[in-house]
């Protein structure tokens, strides 16, 4: 036994740090090793637990119960806001999605106008809604957003009609940190007797004690769902997040029920039929230490480290903050105001902090359907681990910016023309092997956390959606393969 759990520490040493705050994307450090401990002993406690049947697990529904309570307290929701927890993000916003499509199937007939249902998003809903699309065979209706990552009330509301299922709209948006105008849009959807979703998977256990925030939860008019990741800002591992409903009708609207197979009778509010009671467990235990007022204290923390790196890359020539954030996320971009001479490209300076033990998250620039352009970026989400380590964090980021100023950006296009020479474009796809050469071509056939990705993200850039999608499918899936 010694032996196996020495060659999983080894293995564990070549991933990136989930603690101390070296990593600004996908982990999330309170900076509290009691919470871990904590979530560790609940995990272990509930670890034989299946939650698929809380009737044979009643502790099962009692920390549900408990955690939607508490949950729905922060959203300022009334006791006619009912829900689930679920395995994560992903799963809450395709429960969103299915539950909308299939009331709006009741309501309206499954060929109204003779067409799909739509599912109305600003182009910086999160990926998940493009998912939910392809699995529940909604139209897929993109709105394009203002260069600063921002999307007007009017260009969602203007795209309203009768054969949109759901709207959605982010607390905050992932790429951009900025909040969608939630009260106008949802406003605007109730008056079309439309459903509207707050995507709140990130900020949702965030702004409720973000002091200035405005109104973007059940206290607005129209919003309809609600999801919030508890192991995001809830600090508990992954995967669990809330799935918040507007009256019970619709919350049954999203469960599956069956009698009609000689089994046990199938009754499954999520996606999951078995699953793990852990990460349930884990959440349940961390709300109830922290309660209100930890989540309030460890909420000023991450406002802390905004304001300071805010200020900081103010000072930072050639460097600028997308937009107005609010809320736990940033994203540096290059200053389209300043000289190429003394620009700091987002990508390079990504790759640099990289070099330097700090890890950013790379974001391609993106032309969306009306053209518009949102400029490459480099993702930051921020912690209250941060804190103690913002000094270093900033000193890095001035060091970083000043060597890579002038730098121009990596230029994907004469690879992508070379991968279009090849007959590859939006209507035809490299399929595995033909993949697997094009990324050995362009260098990228190794995916490793201190690689450089200023390159791979400009190919992606240049690289039509289809083809860039079939290369990244390929380097990830090889990295699982057997060999």
């Amino acid at each position: 036994m010694t032996g196996i759990l020495d060659r999983l520490r080894n293995l564990r040493a070549a991933d990136a740090p989930t603690h101390g705050g070296r990593v600004l994307a996908y982990v999330y450090d309170a900076g509290v090793p009691e919470l871990d401990e904590l979530a560790d002993a609940a995990a272990s406690l509930a670890r034989p637990v299946n939650a698929l049947d809380p009737t044979v697990f009643p502790s099962v529904a009692v920390m549900e119960r408990e955690v939607l309570g508490f949950v729905r307290r922060a959203l300022h929701g009334r006791r006619d806001v009912v829900g689930s927890v679920t395995s994560g993000g992903t799963e809450s916003c395709l429960l969103a999605v299915k539950t909308a499509r299939d009331l709006w199937r009741a309501e309206h007939g499954s060929t109204a106008s003779g067409r799909r249902p739509r599912l109305l998003v600003p182009a910086t809903a999160h990926a998940a809604f493009q998912k939910a699309a392809r699995l529940f065979d909604l139209e897929l209706d993109t709105v394009p957003c203002r260069p600063d990552g921002a999307v007007a009330a009017e260009d969602v509301i203007a795209r309203m009609d009768g054969d949109v299922a759901l709207v959605v709209v982010s607390a905050p948006a992932y790429p951009s940190g900025a909040l969608d105008p939630i009260r106008a849009v949802a406003a605007a959807a109730q008056a079309h007797g439309i459903r509207c979703h707050v995507d709140a998977c990130f900020g949702g256990l965030v702004l409720p004690w973000w002091t200035d925030a405005p109104a973007w939860d059940f206290r607005v008019t129209g919003v309809t769902s609600i999801s919030a990741d508890l192991h995001k800002y809830g600090y508990a591992p992954k995967g669990v997040s809330v799935l918040l409903h507007r009256g019970r009708r619709q919350h049954r609207a999203q469960f599956f029920a069956t009698t009609r197979w000689p089994g046990y009778p199938v009754v499954n509010p999520t996606l999951l039929g078995s699953k793990s009671a852990s990460p349930l467990a884990a959440s349940w235990a961390i709300v109830q230490r922290l309660g209100d007022s930890g989540f309030a204290e460890l909420t000023a923390s991450i406002r802390r480290v905004a304001t300071g790196i805010r200020s900081e890359v103010d000072g930072i020539p050639g460097l600028v903050v997308l937009g107005d954030p609010v809320g736990p996320a940033l994203a540096l971009i290059a200053d389209p105001t300043a000289m190429p001479a003394l620009r700091v490209d987002p990508h390079r300076l990504a790759d640099e902090l990289a070099r330097r033990g700090w890890r950013i998250q790379h974001q391609p620039g993106f032309v969306q359907a009306d053209g518009t352009r949102l400029p490459r970026s480099a993702h930051l989400t921020l912690t209250p681990v941060l804190e103690r380590e913002l000094g270093g964090f900033r000193r890095a980021l001035v060091q970083a910016a000043d060597a890579v100023r002038g730098r121009p950006p990596a230029d994907g296009r004469a690879l992508a023309a070379a991968v279009r020479a090849l007959g590859y474009g939006a209507r035809r796809v490299p399929g595995p092997a033909a993949a697997w050469r094009l990324l050995r071509l362009a260098g990228a056939a190794r995916a490793t956390s201190d690689r450089p990705l200023a390159g791979l993200m400009a190919l992606v850039e240049e690289l039509p959606a289809p083809v860039a999608e079939a290369l990244l499918t390929e380097l990830l899936a090889r990295l699982s393969e057997p060999r």
